[in-house]
C-alpha cells in the first residue's frame, strides 16, 4: 500500500496518476493473493474435487501466483517515478533503506522471496528435490510478510484502505467457492484451473483395471506426480521414486492427472477392461 507521506506530497498529475497505479496494482495483488490462498486450501483440503467433480490442475494455481506477483513488481516499481519525492531504487529494493519503515521492509522481503521462489522453479535438475522443496515452501512465510505489510499499510492510509481490504479477504474465498459451485466445470477446464474429465470404460458396465509404470530414464524426480496423486506416488528422502503399479478404481483419476502433470512425460498409464 501507498504511504499516506506520499499521498499528501504528491501534488502534480503525473504524480496523481502514479498513486492511482501503485494503489490500484496493490489491490489486483492483494485480490490476486487471496484467490491463490483460497484456491489451494480447496484444492489441498478435496473441497475443488467435491464441488466440480474434477481434479484442480497445478498450473491454474501458478497461474495465479504469477499474476500474485506481476502485480506486486508493478506497486513497487512505480514509486521511482514519482517526481515530487526522491524515491530511488536502493528504497524499492533494499529493506530500511534510507530510513525505510518496517511495513515497507516486510513487503520487500514479501515479494523478493516470492519472485526468487519463481525463478527458481526450474532448478529441479540441478538440486535435491527435498531441498528445492524446502526453499519453495517459504512462499508461506513471505505471504505471511506481504500480508502484514498490507494490512499495515492500509491502516496508516486511512479507514477506507482498511474498508478496502477487509472486503477483499472476506469476498476472495467467498467468489471462489461461488464460481466453483455455480459455474459449469467445463469452463474452468477451458481456462486451466480443472482437469479434463477422464475418459470412462470402453464398455457399458466394465472396470478398467490401470497399470502405471515410470520411464526412470525420462524422469527426472520432480515430485509433481506425487502432488498430483500422493497415493499412487511417492518420493522418498534418497530421491528414488516409489509408486503403486495397479492403483485401485478411486485412485486412477489421480493417476491420469499425474501423467498428464508431468513435464517430462516419464507416466505410461495402461488400462485393461474387465
Amino acid at each position: 500500500m501507498p504511504d499516506p507521506l506520499l499521498l499528501q506530497a504528491a501534488t502534480s498529475p503525473h504524480d496523481a496518476g502514479v498513486r492511482e497505479m501503485a494503489a490500484l496494482s496493490a489491490r489486483l495483488a492483494y485480490v490476486a493473493m487471496c484467490l491463490t490462498l483460497s484456491w489451494g486450501v480447496l484444492t489441498a483440503t478435496g473441497w475443488v474435487r467435491r464441488l466440480s467433480g474434477h481434479h484442480a490442475l497445478r498450473g491454474g494455481h501458478q497461474m495465479l501466483a504469477s499474476f500474485t506477483i506481476a502485480t506486486g513488481i508493478t506497486h513497487a516499481a512505480a514509486f521511482p517515478f514519482l517526481d515530487d519525492i526522491d524515491f530511488g531504487m536502493a528504497k524499492i529494493l533494499v529493506p530500511f533503506a534510507d530510513g525505510g519503515l518496517a511495513r515497507h521492509a516486510l513487503g520487500i522481503l514479501g515479494l523478493e522471496l516470492m519472485v526468487a521462489i519463481t525463478i527458481t522453479a526450474g532448478l529441479h535438475r540441478t538440486v535435491k528435490y527435498l531441498n528445492w522443496l524446502r526453499f519453495h515452501q517459504l512462499a508461506y512465510p513471505a505471504v505471511a510478510m506481504t500480508v502484514v505489510h498490507s494490512w499495515f499499510g492500509a491502516a496508516a492510509n486511512g479507514h477506507l484502505s482498511l474498508l478496502w481490504l477487509g472486503g477483499i479477504t472476506v469476498l476472495a474465498p467467498a467468489l471462489t467457492l461461488s464460481v466453483l459451485r455455480l459455474m459449469p466445470p467445463k469452463h474452468l477446464v477451458r481456462i486451466g484451473l480443472l482437469d479434463a474429465p477422464p475418459v470412462g470404460p470402453s464398455k457399458p458396465g466394465k472396470a478398467v483395471v490401470m497399470r502405471v509404470s515410470v520411464d526412470n530414464q525420462r524422469c527426472r524426480r520432480y515430485g509433481i506426480c506425487q502432488q498430483e496423486a500422493p497415493d499412487v506416488f511417492q518420493l522418498r528422502e534418497d530421491g528414488r521414486l516409489r509408486y503403486t503399479r495397479n492403483p485401485n478404481a478411486a485412485q486412477n483419476d489421480q493417476a491420469q492427472a499425474a501423467a498428464r502433470a508431468c513435464p517430462m512425460r516419464a507416466i505410461q498409464l495402461q488400462g485393461v477392461d474387465q
